[in-house]
């Protein structure tokens, strides 16, 4: 079976889709970006098509629709049996004009990432009838959570494949955990609310004179935080390290007993997963798919008001739900068993 993916070739969630399928299928990419070291590995320069642009987060990426002819004469000589594309209003869109312009043979498949489902669509019609015709031109479509899901078939999808973008491998416990040691790793964009990471933080250095808070990754917001975080007398309480390579963010996963993520819109993050593969208890803004994740409060906690975080914290037993999160994400949270699951779908679609 012949596979196309389309996606941002400089993510390395896209990479790690890229692994899984390289030993499974006949495997080519197309990235609106360009490709991040590792895929040279995986495929040859011939079997990738990089576009390089410079999509946005926020939409509008009018660069993309201009690469079309490109990415159908490319889809048309590649001859694909699936065309996998991530993130549907982007990627997906031009699955869909490709495969109508250039009548390409190739089943679409497509995988939401987030606010692909969960935000773009309510930024207006337009948006929201792209949305629906990327769905319907999709045969299976995934989510990694029920929540989305259901936002799926509400705008008309086919089939939806439910289940977390999860690890490859469970991580070893090989750090001692530090107490109040608090890490937070999502973007520094609006959307995945760091400020309110900061305000949560401050009320727990307030009750815990010891807490301390790494902040990863980078963003539009980063020098604001930094600003704020000065001007509460929290910085020598608080570490931006920008953005990390995978053996240092496992680092500090390893050593947090925290693990903060509160954004205003989310699917399942793959970052709480990580996090609580290393025993970090999560700490969660208040989003259907979180509860999915952490259950009522079995592990972790919802954050809402946060004038009693700090006491929330402390009746929890960290020591036992590290072990609870990493059986947790032991049972429920790998990749592997699941892409397996994906190639099967795909089969028997092709056969029908």
């Amino acid at each position: 079976m012949k596979l196309v993916l389309i996606g941002d070739g400089e993510s390395p969630h896209l990479l790690k889709w890229a692994r899984m399928l390289a030993p499974r299928v006949r495997l080519a990419a197309i990235s609106s970006r360009g490709f991040a070291p590792g895929w040279e590995l995986l495929l040859p320069d011939a079997d990738r098509l990089a576009l390089n642009t410079s999509p946005d987060h926020g939409g509008g990426n009018i660069a993309i629709v201009k690469m079309l002819p490109r990415v159908g004469a490319w889809l048309a000589a590649t001859d694909a049996d699936w065309i996998h594309a991530h993130y549907l209003t982007s990627h997906g869109m031009l699955a869909w004009a490709a495969k109508l312009g250039w009548r390409l043979r190739a089943q679409i498949a497509g995988s939401a990432w987030g606010s692909d489902i969960l935000v773009t669509p309510n930024q207006g019609g337009a948006y929201r009838w792209m949305t629906k015709k990327v769905l319907r031109s999709c045969a299976v479509t995934t989510s990694d959570s029920h929540f989305m899901a259901d936002r799926m078939r509400e705008l008309g999808a086919r089939e939806v494949m439910v289940f977390p973008f999860g690890l490859e491998a469970m991580p070893r416990q090989n750090a001692k955990k530090q107490p109040w040691l608090c890490f937070a790793n999502r973007g520094l964009e609006p959307i995945y609310r760091p400020q309110r990471v900061i305000e949560a933080f401050a009320r727990i250095a307030a009750a815990q004179p010891e807490a301390r808070l790494v902040v990863a990754n980078d963003g539009a917001l980063r020098a604001a935080l930094e600003a704020d975080v000065a001007a509460r007398g929290l910085a020598d309480k608080v570490t931006f390290v920008g953005r990390l390579d995978a053996a240092a963010q496992a680092g500090h996963y390893a050593r947090s007993t925290w693990f903060l993520s509160l954004p205003e819109s989310d699917s399942v993050s793959v970052s709480v997963l990580e996090a609580m593969a290393h025993g970090c208890v999560p700490l969660l803004s208040e989003l259907p798919a979180n509860r999915e994740v952490i259950g009522d409060s079995v592990r972790g906690l919802i954050v809402g008001a946060l004038d009693d975080l700090p006491a929330r914290m402390a009746a929890l037993d960290t020591t036992r739900l590290a072990g609870i999160n990493r059986d947790w994400v032991a049972a429920n949270g790998l990749f592997e068993p699941h892409v397996q699951r994906f190639l099967t779908r795909l089969r028997e679609l092709s056969t029908t």
